[in-house]
């Protein structure tokens, strides 16, 4: 049987290409189409990169034990695969592809790794706070509709955000569980309303990990001041995205590439209450899951 290993010759063309082709070959009787579609450009990709890069023994184990790290960083309120997804543009890049797009329809961002689940539903206008915080108060108003702007009744409106000490409750013991975050149902005319606090920016976890990798690429670990939202009904694809404070001075270097000029908001002072009024336009189900990027 001929054999599919070579004799590496150093100058970083290509070499072993019937080793890719056996690897690529023996999918062959795979059940699952996609699946073997996606490995297979997987394998090719990652062959190349290492053929490309002359990637040594020592450089190959250093970066299996860095994913070996990564995973034992991940718990129930911390995911450092998805951080590592977010600050190599992945997550944007995902989102960009499967996001839909279009006149009418809001732009949507990445999830992030603390979302915390469907948190208590509260009324209009209830505050997401459960403890006092020493921050400026913030009223959100909004709008949800679909494409052609009909208002869309009972949506869910999930919201969540840091506290000023820059962590979410997650990751921060002192906080009671559900600080900050909360969940609202749009009324007849497709509009909530809540009070919160006037959001700040905050780094990401960076003593993992991807916080090593983005010091050793020499960027900061920062996201600019945004609150997050997740809006769903029956009938329309859910919608994931942030708002971001205009002025912050991370919103050009957002440590996850999440931010669309369209999502940059400014509050305006309306009956002496900082205020923000957004309308969201959610996608129906049956149009193209599919942007072009």
């Amino acid at each position: 049987m001929k054999s599919t290993v070579a004799a590496n010759d150093g100058s970083g063309a290509a070499i072993f290409p019937e080793l890719t082709r056996d690897v690529i070959d023996r999918m062959r009787d795979s059940a699952n189409p996609r699946l073997r579609e996606i490995l297979s450009l997987v394998v090719s990709h990652i062959h190349e990169i290492v053929r490309e890069a002359n990637i040594t023994q020592d450089e190959w184990w250093r970066a299996i034990e860095f994913l070996t790290r990564a995973g034992k960083m991940c718990s129930e309120s911390r995911q450092e695969f998805i951080l590592l997804s977010d600050i190599l543009g992945i997550s944007m890049l995902v989102d960009a592809i499967d996001h839909v797009g279009g006149p009418g329809l809001s732009e949507s961002t990445v999830l992030g790794p603390f979302y915390a689940g469907q948190q208590r539903e509260l009324a209009a206008g209830e505050s997401i706070l459960l403890r006092e915080e020493e921050s400026d108060p913030l009223e959100m108003r909004g709008r949800v509709a679909d494409s052609r702007g009909r208002p869309i009744e009972n949506a869910l409106v999930e919201v969540w955000q840091t506290a000023p000490n820059q962590l979410y409750d997650v990751q921060d013991k002192d906080q009671p569980g559900g600080h900050l975050r909360g969940s609202f149902r749009t009324d007849g005319a497709g509009t909530f309303f809540f009070r919160t606090i006037m959001p700040v920016s905050y780094p990401i976890p960076n003593d993992g990990p991807a916080g090593q990798l983005l010091a050793a690429m020499g960027r900061h670990p920062f996201r600019p001041a945004h609150i997050h939202f997740m809006i769903s009904a029956p009938g329309y694809r859910t919608l994931v995205t942030h708002l971001f404070l205009d002025g912050d001075r991370y919103l050009a270097s957002d440590a996850v590439f999440g931010v669309k000029p369209s999502l940059v908001i400014r509050p305006r002072p309306i009956d002496g209450m900082n205020t923000v009024e957004y309308d969201f336009g959610l996608a129906d189900q049956r149009e193209s899951p599919r942007a072009q990027v």
